[in-house]
């Protein structure tokens, strides 16, 4: 088990919610995020710039205007990222060999 397995783009809460919501569909809508992880828009904004700088994400933006709406969608790098991130946190959590319960033996 080791730390270095973790995706340290995908460390950040928020980033990891967003990505976890945009796997689960073909395509999410910016509001649609704002308002399922209560973000404002620029903190949405970054968190979705640093992901799709990575090429986990890609961005369509549709109508003009008020009607304007931009669409985001996982990538295969993306997928495999969140899937590699994800047993890296499985690992941690369930790890192989379990915890000594002796009080004696509990590092301090």
């Amino acid at each position: 088990m080791t730390l270095s397995n973790l995706d340290p783009l995908l460390t950040p809460p928020k980033r990891l919610a967003a990505m976890g919501i945009i796997a689960a569909a073909t395509k999410v809508e910016f509001g649609y995020l704002r308002d399922e992880l209560d973000l404002s828009d620029s903190d949405l904004s970054k968190q979705l710039k640093a992901l799709a700088d990575a090429d986990y994400l890609t961005s369509k933006r549709t109508g003009k205007g008020k009607t304007r709406k931009s669409w985001f969608s996982i990538t295969n790098t993306g997928q495999q990222a969140l899937h590699s991130h994800a047993a890296a946190l499985r690992q941690l959590l369930e790890p192989a060999t379990p915890a000594p319960t002796d009080e004696s033996t509990l590092a301090v």
